[in-house]
């Protein structure tokens, strides 16, 4: 494992390594539907049918718990909290690393129908039918979510994520087919969207920003022929529109104006995450995590994992980039640098996450096609499993983990839950 840097010589790495025990063997020795706590393993598995009872392996303190409090009971090592609240959730992912969100103190979940739930006490506070369309993405910029009209009337509008109540509409005219927001800013909502032919088909599509106070286009640029309206991933960061696409490209646009700064080629399609910060992109790409300067795309660094294995897209919280590999491997690493502040290649026996959510000193991970998978728990300082939530539903289903206070947001397939975050 190497780390390339255009600045510097390669620095030491650090690792910190995890013990794990044989986790689907374990699995099985337990009753259907039963929660089990296994001692020194790093797993525990909560009954499928209802919210678990207060006071177990995460009970609050007094002033805690589902009342509003944030104050929690860190469970024994290797045992999982209970969750706070479930309830069923209609999502419709179609492969969105984005159908869950947190707007304040409620919980977002994109589905029909699009509902808002209080985080603390898992209340609806509110429900639209046919608001949110399949594999709509939850952009929350300023205080407003923007969504693509359930309508399909051509229009973007966007809803006070408190009330679900509209605020803004787009003033379109019908001049896209289907635009689909992938980015908002404090003077944007930026939209992949279709150009509608006068015999009203749709066989080219463009980029564009929607100016918020007009509702109007204020700039668009129409994509190469071949490029899919689908499968972007965005980033909208410091006057910058950075997206990644199903034909391999990374694209940096000024935000303000439309125009491209620059596009390369990367060695495969990156539609999980890419990461923005101070000036420097971060992108998955191969076998190597790649950091590429903004405004020139020029390379800072390149890190690069074991011999045919593939980083997952990373994310940058609290000023550290967090990455898995597909050799079941956990990273942390200075993005300034690319040097390896920890690497944790301990979790062979476990699903390792890929989207992440940290609270204090404790990295969540949010793993996918595992039944034995879940929301985790990570030591933030040295990489170490400290314990996997699952909800016993023995499903493949992709898991999502979203912080919010002292509080997680957890979706896996059609169950919405909260957990504390200890």
């Amino acid at each position: 494992m190497t780390t390339r840097n255009a600045n510097s010589q390669e620095g030491p790495a650090r690792s910190a390594q995890s013990a794990t025990l044989p986790r689907r063997n374990l699995l099985r020795m337990a009753g259907a539907g039963l929660g089990l706590v296994l001692t020194g393993a790093l797993t525990t598995a909560c009954g499928p049918e209802e919210p678990d009872p207060a006071g177990g392996a995460a009970a609050s303190k007094p002033g805690g718990g589902a009342e509003g409090g944030d104050a929690f009971t860190t469970p024994p090592a290797g045992t999982a909290p209970r969750a706070l609240w479930q309830h069923e959730a209609k999502a419709g992912t179609l492969g969105n690393q984005e159908v869950l969100a947190v707007a304040g103190n409620v919980v977002l979940v994109a589905g029909d129908p699009l509902v808002g739930r209080d985080l603390a006490t898992g209340e609806q506070l509110w429900s639209l039918e046919g608001a949110a369309q399949p594999g709509a993405r939850l952009i929350i910029s300023e205080g407003t979510l923007y969504l693509a009209s359930g309508t399909y009337d051509g229009d973007l509008v966007g809803l006070d994520p408190a009330t679900g109540k509209e605020t803004w509409r787009s003033r379109l005219d019908g001049r896209y087919a289907q635009p689909r927001p992938v980015g908002a800013d404090k003077d944007h909502v930026y939209v992949i969207a279709g150009i509608l032919e006068k015999d009203l088909s749709s066989r080219h599509n463009v980029i564009a920003a929607i100016d918020i106070g007009t509702g109007k286009a204020v700039w668009t640029e129409r994509r190469d022929a071949g490029t899919e309206e689908s499968g972007i991933t965005s980033v909208v960061r410091d006057g910058r529109l950075v997206y990644t696409d199903h034909r391999k490209n990374l694209t940096v646009r000024d935000a303000a104006t439309g125009r491209q700064l620059w596009t390369k080629k990367i060695s495969s399609s990156n539609f999980e995450r890419i990461a923005v910060q101070e000036g420097v992109v971060y992108v998955a790409d191969g076998r190597h995590l790649r950091a590429w300067s903004v405004e020139d795309g020029s390379e800072r660094w390149s890190l690069a994992t074991e011999e045919f294995s593939s980083f997952n897209g990373p994310s940058i919280l609290d000023g550290v980039l967090y990455a898995s590999d597909s050799a079941h491997a956990l990273w942390a690493v200075d993005p300034a640098t690319g040097e390896r502040r920890w690497h944790n290649p301990d979790l062979l026996d476990v699903s390792v996450p890929l989207q992440f959510a940290k609270v204090g000193d404790t990295l969540y991970g949010a793993t996918e096609f595992d039944e034995d998978g879940g929301v985790q728990a990570y030591d933030a300082r040295d990489g170490k499993l400290r314990w996997t939530y699952n909800d016993g539903k023995g499903s493949l289903e992709q898991w999502y983990v979203v912080a919010g206070g002292k509080r997680l947001a957890a979706l896996h397939g059609e169950r919405l839950q909260a957990l504390p975050a200890v």
